[in-house]
């Protein structure tokens, strides 16, 4: 279906405008998201790179952690995007906050994959804004946010650039074998079949990032992290750049290391945001 993008409220924010939408990413439903469109995107002529947001987990205000609409510091990647030039689009994740779709009558396995289709659809909205430069579009995201940024951009090859940061490790290596985290119909329920048999899991980190393969992919892991274990990441980007150096760009896989807790601190952001305006430039 076509996604009927419908304007709720506007908000001028000084360099750039907010808007609350909703988008249809198929029939019988309506997913809430904020577009952030720099001012000088809308002159005549300007195009602008885009970036995908998916937003970490917060029951209360879901999406506008990502905003600078809550008290969450280093999260508002979103707005940070947008004062430097990009057009920015964060839907809400099912299941958290205001977005509460029936993603079993919607024909879904999880809400994981609710999730990835909602976020897949946010490249269509993409593409039908003047204002956006076809084919430069990346995504990030930390937490629940940094490992749908991953799970969306290995169904969706129009993501061109990826930063996840504190979204992962290996299945079996999370939280010591207890994989219950994961198993909640907001993530992935299916993994409950695996509790007792985690070697049998059909598919792990390690494929997903090497999925993302030739794409520019960059890890953030805090040593402090009590979600994720970075030594995992590790693991899992050595056995990714294996698929990296097959195609000739084993440095386009980059993991860092920020000594902090789970969080994605401003050295670590800045960098994410050198590399989109390196590969997916600034406006023009």
């Amino acid at each position: 279906c076509g996604v009927d993008v419908v304007i709720g409220e506007e908000v001028d924010c000084d360099t750039y405008g907010r808007r609350l939408i909703s988008y249809q990413p198929e029939p019988a439903s309506r997913t809430p998201a904020y577009l952030l469109i720099p001012k000088k995107a809308l002159k005549d002529g300007i195009s602008c790179p885009a970036v995908l947001c998916p937003h970490p987990t917060h029951a209360q205000d879901g999406f506008k952690t990502v905003v600078g609409l809550s008290d969450k510091p280093n999260r508002a990647y979103a707005s940070e995007l947008a004062e430097r030039g990009f057009v920015t689009l964060a839907p809400s994740y099912p299941l958290l906050a205001n977005y509460q779709p029936d993603w079993r009558a919607l024909g879904y396995e999880s809400g994981s994959m609710k999730a990835i289709w909602d976020n897949m659809r946010v490249l269509d909205v993409l593409e039908t804004l003047p204002f956006v430069a076809p084919g430069k579009v990346g995504s990030i995201g930390h937490s629940l946010g940094g490992h749908n940024s991953i799970y969306t951009a290995v169904f969706e090859s129009r993501i061109g650039v990826v930063v996840s940061s504190c979204g992962l490790d290996s299945y079996v290596d999370y939280k010591d074998g207890d994989l219950t985290g994961w198993t909640s119909d907001r993530y992935m329920p299916k993994l409950k079949d695996y509790v007792n048999r985690q070697q049998d899991i059909p598919f792990d980190f390690h494929d997903l990032v090497a999925a993302l393969a030739p794409r520019p992919c960059l890890i953030a892991a805090p040593y402090d992290d009590s979600n994720f274990k970075w030594q995992s990441v590790d693991v899992i980007a050595q056995a990714a750049k294996r698929v990296y150096t097959l195609y000739g760009v084993d440095t386009l896989l980059t993991v860092e290391h920020p000594n902090c807790d789970h969080d994605f601190p401003q050295d670590v952001r800045a960098q994410a945001y050198g590399l989109f305006e390196k590969l997916l430039g600034v406006s023009v």
